[in-house]
């Protein structure tokens, strides 16, 4: 009776490496076309002059891409290219320093857009995918996981105030000079962050997208920059009460003129609550500042030598 031939066993391993490497395929295929190679260029007396690269996000068919703040910070327009061979001259329409964003529009349209998802979702251990122009190598990819959720990143323009962009997406997908302003896609081919800095070997920063990111494109396509409310301050952490079960910020010191020292408001104060909003912590304060409060009087419930006090605090527009 004749046998039948032994089946020779695949890898350990094999299955594995194959549905992964399905899902890298398969977010490059969707995400790929959408990314920019940006070649910068800014004015000087004597003509145009290189002003940096970097990668850039097409996030709308007519011509809207998104990039990183500090990739376009001394450039006036440029050129970005597609890995299809395409290039299309773009404008600067704005950036925010202190989210690291900025928005591009290409001076031609139907170019193909990344779809946008939410980094609300993810989940540490997540695939993710890092596709940019890493010096210069076009439409390079890296592949990782997340590795951390909630990161705090310094931001902010080499002359103008420095804050932290909050949530920050951490990964270990490769990332180089020129990733900046690349994208960050989920297995699903979905952009959920904008790759922005290197902080050491394996350990990457994008700025995610979500609602916030979504609000700061829009101000961007609106008026060209993001309008923010500033108490004039200089805020630490501080655990209050007994036990320390409160938390609040310690004003560690306030802008001569700013909107906190005309409410009265003095270095060693514990900030509480802002329009009955607690601030356990910078980036809670960070988070009221938006556009809507800029001019209006809010309380400021604070903590002043162990008496709880209510000062009224009229934020002014950040310049």
């Amino acid at each position: 009776m004749a046998t039948s031939p032994a089946l020779t066993p695949s890898p350990p391993g094999s299955a594995v490496l194959d549905a992964y490497s399905a899902a890298v395929v398969g977010a490059v295929e969707r995400v790929g076309p959408a990314v920019a190679n940006l070649l910068l260029r800014r004015r000087t007396p004597r003509g145009n002059a290189p002003a940096g690269a970097g990668s850039a996000v097409v996030i709308a068919p007519d011509g809207y891409l998104l990039t990183s703040a500090h990739v376009v910070e001394r450039a006036g327009a440029g050129v970005a290219s597609f890995q299809d061979g395409r290039e299309v001259a773009v404008e600067i329409l704005g950036a925010d320093p202190l989210s690291d964003l900025a928005l591009l529009r290409a001076q031609e349209g139907e170019l193909v857009a990344a779809e946008l998802g939410d980094a609300q979702l993810l989940r540490v251990g997540q695939l993710v995918v890092a596709i940019g122009n890493p010096h210069g190598f076009a439409s390079s990819v890296t592949a990782g996981v997340v590795s951390g959720l909630g990161r705090s990143l310094p931001a902010g323009g080499r002359r103008g105030p420095r804050r932290v962009v909050e949530n920050v997406i951490q990964t270990d997908a490769a990332l180089n000079p020129g990733n900046s302003g690349g994208a960050l896609a989920a297995a699903d081919g979905r952009v959920v962050g904008v790759n922005t800095a290197v902080a050491g070997i394996g350990l990457g920063l994008a700025v995610p997208i979500n609602e916030a990111t979504r609000a700061i494109v829009a101000a961007l396509m609106r008026d060209g920059r993001v309008r923010r409310a500033a108490l004039g301050v200089v805020v630490a952490p501080r655990a209050v009460g007994r036990g320390g079960q409160e938390q609040g910020v310690e004003i560690v010191s306030v802008l001569e003129g700013g909107a906190a020292e005309q409410a009265g408001l003095r270095a060693g104060d514990v900030l509480l609550e802002l329009d009955g909003e607690p601030v356990p912590d910078a980036t809670a304060l960070q988070r009221l500042m938006g556009a809507e409060r800029i001019g209006r009087e809010l309380p400021a419930s604070v903590l002043r030598g162990g008496r709880r006090l209510t000062l009224s605090v009229t934020p002014a527009e950040l310049a």
